[in-house]
């Protein structure tokens, strides 16, 4: 699923048979890869420039964090966020040996507590040279359709949390041949509590299940078919007025709880307010068992309008 990158890779085996394509249509494919690259780049850097001179209006702390917040846009307004995540691979899905996603999401408030939310990546998978494959591998992944409701929102003086909840379908767009779809299409639900335990701190818990399908971005996640538990928890503390810091757990299993098919990562990170619609968020993240990279990184930005 999208922006559980680290939370949900097992390698999706090719076909031995193919054959291999001459060296001219590689170096071809990699040119038009590297054209349609920069041009996406450049459509997002000038989307980018044009949230930035946006009407201000509040901020979220969700990102870097994959534990999703209680907070949902308000009516009328658009949240976008976009970020890259450079990962380091587990050895047990060799030839691959890196991959970046960037991730980019939209949401619109289309009533009090109610948002709508789409979200895509262009994903780059980096092989170790030989093995009859192409080198890197580069595209679009799955495109993910979301609803979320915030049915409680937290009071003060109330020890009851917040209560949210988020629904979402994703499809396969990824080209699952070249590892960059899952080809299968995903229905998951997740659960959102969230509790102000100062003025400052922030507790949220998340628990969801992937009835079907599998949690694959790329050549992360968890690749058995079927139903997917997903767990999250994160606690964020406001240091300044402008700079966010926080710490993450969380994790993904297979129905039968298997964790050699499994998930289990660590992130460390936060968000600093550039200017009053603006942040820049950064996360360093940790993973074991084979569906979290061993290392990576996070950078990215979230505006609302």
């Amino acid at each position: 699923m999208a922006r559980q990158s680290i939370l949900v890779p097992f390698l999706r085996e090719g076909n031995a048979n193919t054959p291999k394509k001459p060296a001219i249509f590689q170096c071809n494919f990699c040119e038009l890869a590297m054209v349609a690259f920069r041009q996406s780049m450049s459509a997002i850097r000038s989307l980018l420039l044009l949230l930035l001179l946006a009407l201000p209006a509040g901020l979220r702390a969700q990102q870097p964090f994959n534990t999703d917040d209680a907070d949902v846009t308000s009516k009328g307004q658009w949240h976008f966020e976009m970020a890259n995540e450079i990962d380091k691979l587990n050895p047990v899905i060799f030839p691959n040996l890196r991959q970046d996603t960037l991730n980019f999401k939209f949401a619109y408030g289309i009533r009090k507590g109610i948002e709508l939310g789409v979200d895509n990546q262009l994903i780059a998978i980096h092989k170790a040279a030989g093995n009859g494959q192409p080198a890197n591998v580069f595209g679009y992944g799955d495109l993910d359709f979301s609803v979320k409701i915030n049915f409680l929102p937290e009071r003060d003086g109330s020890r009851m949390p917040a209560f949210s909840g988020s629904f979402a379908v994703e499809f396969p767009t990824g080209d699952a041949r070249r590892q960059l779809g899952s080809g299968l299409t995903d229905y998951a639900l997740n659960g959102i509590l969230q509790k102000s335990l100062t003025s400052r701190t922030r507790l949220r818990v998340n628990t969801g299940v992937v009835f079907a399908g599998n949690t694959l971005t790329g050549v992360i996640g968890v690749a058995a078919r079927g139903t997917v538990f997903t767990g999250a928890a994160s606690v964020v503390r406001d240091l300044t007025p402008r700079l966010k810091l926080g710490a993450e757990l969380a994790g993904a299993s297979s129905s039968n709880f298997d964790l050699g098919r499994g998930a289990i990562a660590m992130q460390a990170g936060g968000n600093y307010e550039l200017r009053k619609n603006l942040t820049f968020d950064f996360g360093l993240l940790g993973g074991f068992f084979v569906g979290s990279p061993r290392i990576g990184l996070q950078t990215g930005f979230s505006v609302t309008w």
